[in-house]
């Protein structure tokens, strides 16, 4: 066995930058490109604007200007400004800021001084500027490394700080900022801090009801059952109304920050609703009939919030403050005397909601003896059939790794050929294939009892393991991978309409994608392309010499394992299945997948004869260029 020396000579002191840039993931989470919600580059954003939202809630500016161009971010504040002798420490040495200092900011979103040094360090370019009483002080930096530093001066513009910086493409490889992430960031922060107006590239962000402007803007008012309920007090702030899809959709804030994991906070307001309405009502409900629908909103402030993670999505701290109370008994108390308050006060509301409950209660009772035949069905199923390919690991495994249990991808195929060629390609360790058979049922208007009556969609919730909610979901990645044919498209529509109707929070936090395959594969003796469009097909064929060998994937059956490594692995190209801010489900379920309206109809047609016009233009150029090479070969050219 080969003897490892370890002297001193192998103990090594990293500085403070070289420690973020060898582990990134420790400060900002995942990576990534920028084509999920939570990758790094929205974290180095957010870790700016933080800072910018502190300045606010402690009563300095009122406006945040963002500009986001061609990979370079600008972020200018008129808060207080950092103190000019101070603008290198603040972004370069660790554990040094203003937040250390709780009379300055009391309850912040950022406490322990990293956020503004890993976006420093992890950028080829970073620039600081501080504006105070007519006074300026600036530094650039690259990669964390002082590049130029400006002394003291006399400077024109009002009090507060620019941060400008372009991430390190080393790191955020082919990285690219998505404007609908942002904006439904930013939207946030408006929402949290009303009064605020945000300057995002020349759009206005700006809220006057806080948590009530976001509730309405996230729902369709024709869907819900009563008024949304809108109640503030000192450092706590809720909005609740119940609808009529499946599950539950909250969205909880801790000083701001959105807490897209919940915690303690969430799971006490939870907890408080049910009591509440127990307590109202004078009857034990079963609680998930009083959560089912719900529709809510919770935002609280908290001195020193302990957070589970640097990326700060759930929230780990027990009490309000080193001398407060519990978060739980803090939520508890304020829901509770609250929402009894108002219901005694509403009674239409009151009526409404216990409607809601009742209408719950009936429909979980009703597919309660469905429901247990469906659930021996699929374990019998899990055990003797092949739907499944299972992986090693899964995103509900609490002893692995974080940044491999972001791995885990479970890809819904169609047919045995498709299924089997990814099943030979895949990981094995992190990626697992659920193979349909045949078209899944149209779930639009149905109710839950039609997913444990259909074998298919019943295999695969199991499958996902989501049959009572996100908590237990065993792959952070649910690829639809349909052929690019007719059939493939119809399929893919009918699977998001299954998610939407029945378990919209799959999309909503971001676990929903399509998998982009290659249309074409070019290549002659040398050299081999694979175009996802017509323009690459066009482009590869001049790049290759002679006549070169075309073809048309039909189906994903047709590509062999040994080419799916290349689209399932490292360089695998995937769509995030996205909710606009503004997109009301029921809306666009009724829209796509409801009886046919002349509205649709319209919508089709002229987008047909856009579609045929640009097809024939194509192949009037493609003539036109076959007509030339003919012409050159009889040249001799």
């Amino acid at each position: 066995m080969t003897q490892v020396s370890y002297t001193e000579d192998n103990i090594r002191s990293l500085d403070w930058k070289e420690h973020i840039r060898l582990r990134p993931g420790m400060y900002i989470g995942k990576l990534g490109d920028g084509t999920s919600p939570d990758d790094g580059i929205y974290i180095l954003l957010k870790e700016v604007i933080d800072n910018s939202i502190d300045e606010y809630v402690m009563g300095h500016g009122k406006q945040i200007d963002i500009t986001i161009e061609d990979g370079k971010v600008f972020v200018r504040d008129y808060g207080r400004g950092i103190p000019l002798g101070k603008v290198v420490d603040v972004v370069s040495k660790i554990n040094t800021g203003g937040k250390y200092d709780s009379k300055a900011f009391k309850k912040s979103v950022g406490l322990n001084g990293v956020g503004l040094k890993a976006v420093n360090a992890l950028s080829t370019y970073f620039k600081v500027q501080a504006f105070r009483d007519g006074k300026t002080a600036s530094a650039e930096f690259s990669l964390g490394e002082l590049q130029n530093k400006s002394k003291v001066a006399k400077g024109k513009g009002e009090n507060g700080t620019m941060i400008e910086y372009q991430p390190d493409n080393s790191i955020f490889k082919k990285y690219n900022h998505r404007s609908d992430f942002i904006e439904n960031q930013l939207w946030n922060y408006a929402y949290l801090n009303a009064g605020l107006k945000i300057n995002f590239n020349g759009k206005i962000l700006y809220s006057r009801n806080g948590l009530l402007d976001l509730l309405t803007k996230k729902t369709n008012p024709e869907a819900l059952r009563y008024p949304i309920i809108h109640m503030r007090g000192e450092d706590i702030e809720i909005a609740l109304t119940h609808g009529q899809q499946y599950g539950e959709e909250y969205y909880s804030f801790v000083n701001g920050q959105y807490t897209t994991q919940g915690g303690t906070h969430l799971q006490a307001y939870r907890e408080a609703i049910v009591k509440t309405v127990r307590d109202f009502y004078g009857k034990n409900f079963d609680s998930r009939d009083i959560q089912t629908s719900v529709i809510g909103a919770i935002s609280v402030r908290v001195e020193e919030p302990v957070f589970e993670s640097q990326t700060k999505t759930k929230l780990g701290s027990l009490n309000i403050g080193p001398d407060g109370p519990s978060v739980r008994a803090f939520v508890m108390d304020f829901v509770k005397n609250q929402l009894d308050n108002y219901l005694h006060k509403n009674k239409e509301v009151a009526d409404a909601l216990l409607k809601r409950i009742q209408q719950s209660e009936r429909e979980r009772k009703d597919i309660a003896g469905i429901k247990k035949l469906a659930n021996e069905r699929a374990k019998k199923a899990n055990v003797h059939n092949k739907k499944l390919r299972d992986c090693r690991v899964h995103y509900n495994d609490k002893r692995s790794k974080p940044e491999i249990k972001d791995q885990t991808t479970i890809f819904i195929t169609e047919g045995d050929s498709a299924s089997g060629s990814i099943t030979k390609a895949r990981d094995v360790q992190t990626q697992a294939v659920f193979s349909l058979r045949g078209k899944p049922l149209n779930c639009f208007g149905l109710t839950k009892k039609v997913v444990y009556q259909n074998e298919e969609l019943n295999l695969l919730q199991h499958a996902l393991n989501i049959e009572d909610g996100l908590e237990d979901l065993r792959f952070n990645k649910v690829v639809i991978a349909t052929d690019a044919d007719v059939d493939g498209m119809h399929i893919r529509l009918l699977l998001l309409t299954f998610f939407l109707q029945f378990f919209p929070d799959l999309v909503r936090q971001g676990h929903l994608f399509i998998l982009d395959t290659p249309l074409f594969r070019v290549r002659d003796k040398q050299k081999t392309f694979y175009c996802y469009t017509e323009s690459e097909k066009q482009d590869a064929i001049k790049q290759l010499r002679g006549k070169p060998e075309i073809t048309r994937f039909k189906g994903l059956g047709e590509i062999s394992p040994n080419e799916f490594e290349d689209f399932i692995g490292e360089e695998m190209k995937l769509d995030p299945v996205l909710i606009r801010e503004d997109t009301k489900i029921d809306d666009l379920l009724s829209y796509y997948m409801g009886k046919n309206t002349p509205q649709r109809q319209n919508f089709i047609i002229d987008n047909l004869k856009v579609e045929l016009d640009e097809i024939s233009e194509k192949e009037v150029l493609n003539i036109e260029e076959t007509q030339e090479e003919k012409e050159l070969e009889l040249k001799g050219e």
